[in-house]
């Protein structure tokens, strides 16, 4: 039987949980006979203590803060001639609930995400992460130039051969427990990515997973960035619009949108839905500063519509309504052009400016680090029990929410007709108005899904399965008890200690939370209802 986060934690800690000397002997003995793998370093770090690798760990310069008592330890793995990974693992002195966590990085970001890993430990999880082979920022490409092994390190060698011996040398830390229960895998964006590409190829990896916004698609995400920026490139064409005037764009998507999903609080709910007039957007005099020109249409209508070319080719979906262009439309983002100089064709001096359809198609042919994702066929997960949670925000501005959507369609066809129904492994939450991977100025939109402000981890007031994904995936992998819904929170100022100002539903896909009556920001007044 399932218990609760906070018996399972009083469980772990009232027994006597026997694990070896948190030092680096202890881990070099423990590996001797893996010649590629060297221990970088073993620190034992006291309850309420700190630990991260400060700035020099690019992506996440801050520490992990208000830990369990735990080591944190430090391994290089070669994985060829001329590449190696490194990875981090938190595992907790006395509070290990006997189960393991993964978690993954962000854009094309190297590091140990030890703030993630730290978060993760408050429940009791011994945690990994990766730096994939590299350090450098989420939107710094550059290091893949002529850099193939380092590619597929990225892709998903480093994931993997992480996976595999953080297991090893857990079973073997905790020297009288009955090794590791349940393994598990949390992360976003990339991370989404690395954990749905885990699955596809090593089943066996993990029991439960949890993944949002994931950038499945590589060749093609990458691909529609980098044409997004080209739509409003180069200030003297009359179809650029100035980025001054995406608030009002983004104004008005949110005044038609609103209403439309049957109640109007400053969330569009079901933009998918729309029916959006953009020709309201049009000039009617000379004064351009809130309005459009047709040519400017033309590009707006381009960023919020699915990207098809040569053939009634499907390329990727277009940003959903209501969602900001600033991102992808005020310049053209590294995410895309350094994908297709560095990686694609290894020329520093690519012209971007030339890109169409066919950079995208003979991406396609080389696939980058073999880091797509697109195996639709998830029944060897399946049959092994395994459970995928996944989740989008409609607001978007990064990846698009529609990318979620095709990805969940495809394995829908692909695995329908052989008479398995995905709700029995695999439901798909779209949170309304969040952004990627976290945050919304009015939604409730937090399930613990990223950190946050006067947080350890969970949801403060709500620690249950309910509310918390990572409580309701442990739930359903060890119970059997799926979630029919999760309930998003927002906190007031996105600060925990402040207290809540809203929650809602968020319903199983294709489901949609409907507002029946009573105070909207109580999650009793919405019901999930079907859109048809």
């Amino acid at each position: 039987m399932f218990r609760s986060h906070a018996a399972m934690l009083g469980l772990i800690a009232g027994g006597s949980l026997v694990r070896a000397q948190c030092a680096p002997e202890t881990f070099t003995a423990m590996l001797a006979d893996k010649a590629e793998v060297t221990v970088n370093f073993a620190h034992a770090i006291p309850a309420n203590g700190s630990f991260g690798q400060g700035p020099a760990n690019i992506p996440f310069p801050v520490n992990a803060t208000r830990l369990p008592a735990l080591c944190a330890l430090g391994i290089n793995v070669k994985s060829s001639e001329n590449s190696s990974y490194n990875f981090g693992l938190f595992l907790p002195d006395s509070t290990w609930n006997e189960r393991f966590l993964a978690t993954g990085n962000g854009g094309f970001g190297g590091g140990i995400n030890w703030p993630d890993m730290g978060i993760y430990s408050q429940y009791g999880f011994a945690t990994m992460s990766t730096d994939t082979g590299h350090i450098s920022s989420p939107f710094d490409g550059t290091w893949g130039l002529n850099a193939p092994e380092t590619l597929i390190d990225w892709g998903y060698r480093a994931m993997h051969g992480s996976v595999v011996l953080s297991k090893y040398i857990i079973e073997k830390y905790y020297t009288e427990a009955s090794g590791i229960k349940y393994s598990y895998y949390a992360s976003c964006s990339t991370g989404g990515r690395q954990g749905l590409k885990e699955i596809q190829i090593h089943p066996e990896s993990f029991d439960g997973i949890s993944v949002g916004a994931p950038a499945w698609w590589s060749t093609h995400l990458s691909g529609s960035t980098l044409w997004e920026g080209l739509y409003n490139y180069g200030a003297s064409d009359p179809k650029h619009i100035n980025p001054s005037l995406f608030p009002a764009i983004a104004a008005e998507m949110k005044k038609q949108c609103d209403p439309q999903d049957g109640l109007v609080d400053n969330i569009v709910s079901d933009p998918f839905s729309c029916e959006f007039d953009f020709e309201a957007l049009l000039c009617t005099g000379t004064n351009s500063s809130t309005c459009l020109t047709a040519a400017q249409l033309t590009t707006l209508y381009k960023f919020y519509n699915d990207w098809v070319d040569t053939n009634q080719d499907f390329v990727f979906p277009g940003v959903t309504l209501g969602t900001d262009a600033s991102f992808l439309m005020s310049s053209v983002a590294t995410l895309g052009s350094d994908f297709y100089r560095n990686w694609v064709y290894n020329d520093s001096t690519w012209d971007y400016t030339k890109f169409t359809y066919k950079d995208v198609q003979f991406a396609d042919t080389i696939n980058p680090g073999q880091a797509r994702a697109d195996n639709f066929d998830l029944s060897p997960f399946l049959d092994r029990g395994g459970k995928i949670l996944k989740y989008h925000g409609t607001a978007d501005s990064l990846i698009p929410t529609g990318s979620s959507v095709y990805f969940y369609k495809k394995v829908l066809q692909t695995l329908r007709p052989k008479g398995i129904n995905l709700d029995d492994f695999y439901r798909f939450f779209l949170i309304p108005d969040m952004g990627h991977c976290s945050g919304s100025t009015n939604g409730p939109w937090y399930i613990a899904n990223s950190a946050l402000s006067g947080a350890t981890h969970s949801v403060p007031g709500f620690e249950n399965a309910e509310h918390d994904i990572i409580l309701a995936m442990m739930k359903w992998v060890e119970a059997g008890e799926a979630p029919e819904k999760l309930v998003a929170t927002k906190f007031v100022n996105d600060t925990a200690t402040l207290g809540v100002r809203s929650q809602r539903p968020l319903c199983v896909y294709p489901k949609q939370a409907k507002y029946i009556s009573g105070d909207p920001n109580l999650p009793g007044s919405w019901e999930c209802k079907s859109r048809y």
